[in-house]
């Protein structure tokens, strides 16, 4: 059942964030779930880091604060991902 849930935060959390940022993202809907995937474990490090004051590997829940930590991770995985993608054709 774990899966299942981290398959459904993975796709909302992906299709929120690729709503909000600004600018064209591709991949379809596999690379969207693994985007709110990769934003759920980045936004729940950074939710431990700052709560915390300690970096541990940690991921989001399926709740509506999980979901939007997911939705703020993936805001950064975009970002990120941006920032590799532009440096590597030039």
């Amino acid at each position: 059942m774990n899966i299942i849930a981290w398959v459904i935060l993975g796709l909302l959390a992906g299709a929120i964030a690729k709503a909000i940022y600004p600018g064209t993202q591709g991949g379809g809907i596999l690379s969207t779930i693994i985007l709110g995937i990769i934003g759920a474990f980045i936004g729940g490090s950074l939710y431990s880091l700052f709560s915390t004051g300690s970096l541990q590997f940690a991921a989001t829940t399926l709740s509506l604060p999980g979901l939007l930590i997911a939705v703020l991770g993936a805001i950064v995985a975009i970002y990120l991902w941006g920032l590799l993608s532009r440096s590597r054709s030039v």
